[in-house]
């Protein structure tokens, strides 16, 4: 148990070493820690750390989809929706068939059923890798959009064709009509579970007298509780968390205070940075196992590596062929539909969309989730599935994850005036914060003299001028009003489709901090 528990540290140490290392490099961490995770799988004698494969689904899954959805902008969600949609399931559903079709001719004794398990395996790309990638370089806001909106949903898709899979390779049977009525319940019931749970939670948070600490653990334990329910009752545990979340995350204001938010922001960031580190370098450190499950299956190393690499091919190709496919589209359907943006986005946009296509720890988590045996027999395929995932997500991490900072550098985007440059956004939301401030203050106090309605430079030469001074609560709850507006102007900016929602976020959180500063100031 100890020397498991000095391994779990040293890991941690290891992950933090090579996430500064990616930094200087200024390349994603997913990357390096997969390598390192295989480096480290090499070493003599090393401990095997295993987890159960459902156990990684509820560990991992419902916290990083939860935060996901707290930090998507329903705004940009809603207007590339049809873009978001189509990735998300069309494409995901495109290249689960893809794969299935390629390797039923090429993989001896590989069904359809097969691979189509092994394609909905494959299928999703990892939000987190792209994500890393895209801190480093500067890409149009309409692709981070997309590809944080698409990640919200494929692991849904993915996950739904699998268990479809799943159940047709170990019955030997597929009934159309009961995978039908199946499929209406898990997309309907996980998004009724979510917002059933999210509806309690933000009864919970608005009724009980709890502080930051509980309202923080009240925030870890909602997606959890959403995923198992949803699981449970035989719905997506995926659709629950990101629906719950999506709708908690609009009410954000309401159901926590300012200081809950600020105290919540940074454990949230180290919590969903733990996990992602530990996944990914888990990934890594698998590859004995998943050696030694195909050394048993007696495919040569060769043949499953060459399976893998052509898995690899069809699902860049796939996305590609998609991405461009969806301008195409989208420019024919305009003359029948509003769409988003009516102008063509060009060569580069749908080239780096697709491009972004790197896989990650729920592709591993899902095809260790394949069990052992299916009824009386070994589950067919299952140790080359598991190495055909992992050299798909090594390849793409590595390949794509590292030429895409570079594509993005030597291609020319076309100036799409989504939003406006982010220095005019912060002026226009300065100076609509000092109108609404100023407005709720001659309105409702108009005869209100204090030096906290003042400027701030008149603020600052007061307090260096008066070491001892007294705000009364009165005073205090006006200023807070008066933030409450500044919350108030900024919601209303955000119906603004030209101005970034991150922006607007920004100075909400400097608005809780200010608020945070007056209140321990009351304190002391």
């Amino acid at each position: 148990m100890i020397e498991h528990l000095m391994l779990f540290f040293a890991l941690l140490a290891i992950i933090i070493a090579l996430v500064m290392v990616s930094n200087s490099l200024k390349v994603a961490y997913p990357v390096l820690l997969v390598l390192g995770g295989l480096a480290i799988s090499f070493v003599p004698n090393l401990p095997t750390i295993r987890i159960d494969p459902e156990l990684i689904f509820i560990i991992f899954l419902p916290p990083l989809l939860y935060e996901a959805a707290w930090a998507n902008s329903l705004k940009e969600l809603y207007k590339w929706r049809r873009t978001i949609g189509s990735f998300a399931f069309i494409v995901v559903f495109i290249s689960a068939a893809a794969v299935a079709l390629i390797a039923n001719l090429v993989i001896p004794g590989f069904s359809l059923a097969l691979g189509f398990m092994l394609g909905a395996i494959v299928s999703p790309p990892d939000a987190v890798s792209t994500a890393a990638i895209l801190k480093f370089v500067k890409a149009p806001r309409r692709i981070s959009a997309i590809l944080e909106g698409e990640s919200l949903l494929n692991d849904a898709s993915s996950l739904i064709i699998f268990r479809f899979a799943a159940v047709a390779v170990t019955t030997g049977q597929f009934i159309w009509y009961k995978a039908a009525a199946s499929f209406v319940w898990m997309v309907a019931g996980g998004v009724l579970v979510g917002l059933v749970v999210a509806l309690v939670a933000y009864f919970l948070h608005k009724t009980l007298p709890t502080d930051e600490n509980s309202d923080t653990i009240m925030t870890i334990t909602t997606p959890y509780v959403m995923y198992i329910l949803a699981e449970e009752l035989g719905a997506s545990g995926v659709l629950a968390v990101v629906c719950g979340g999506l709708y908690l995350s609009t009410k954000r204001n309401e159901i926590l205070t300012a200081s809950t938010r600020i105290h919540a922001f940074p454990v949230w960031y180290n919590l969903i940075f733990l996990l992602n580190g530990l996944a990914f370098t888990m990934i890594g450190l698998d590859l004995p196992e998943i050696l030694a499950g195909l050394k048993r299956s007696g495919v040569s190393l060769f043949e499953a590596v060459s399976y893998g690499v052509l898995v690899t091919a069809v699902l860049i190709v796939i996305r590609l062929m998609a991405s461009y496919g969806a301008v195409y589209i989208t420019m024919f359907m305009k003359r029948f539909i509003s769409v988003a943006d009516d102008r063509n986005p060009g060569k580069a946009a749908p080239l780096i969309v697709g491009w972004a296509g790197m896989r990650g720890v729920v592709s591993l988590a899902t095809a260790l989730s394949i069990p052992a045996m299916a009824g009386s027999e070994p589950f067919p395929h299952r140790d080359l599935i598991l190495f055909i995932t992992f050299v798909v997500i090594l390849l793409t991490l590595v390949v794509q994850g590292l030429t895409l900072p570079l594509l993005i550098k030597s291609v020319k985007f076309p100036d799409f005036n989504d939003h406006m440059p982010n220095e005019l956004a912060r002026i226009k939301i300065k100076k609509a914060l000092a109108e609404a401030s100023l407005k709720f203050q001659s309105e409702k106090f108009c005869n209100e003299e204090n030096f906290l309605f003042q400027k701030l430079k008149e603020v600052w030469n007061f307090e260096l001028s008066n070491e001892n001074f007294e705000i009364s609560d009165e005073v205090r709850q006006t200023y807070f009003e008066i933030l409450n507006e500044q919350r108030k102007a900024l919601r209303e900016l955000n119906k603004d489709p030209k101005i970034d929602e991150e922006i607007i976020r920004i100075f909400l959180y400097h608005i809780d901090l200010e608020e945070r500063r007056w209140q321990e100031h009351s304190e002391y």
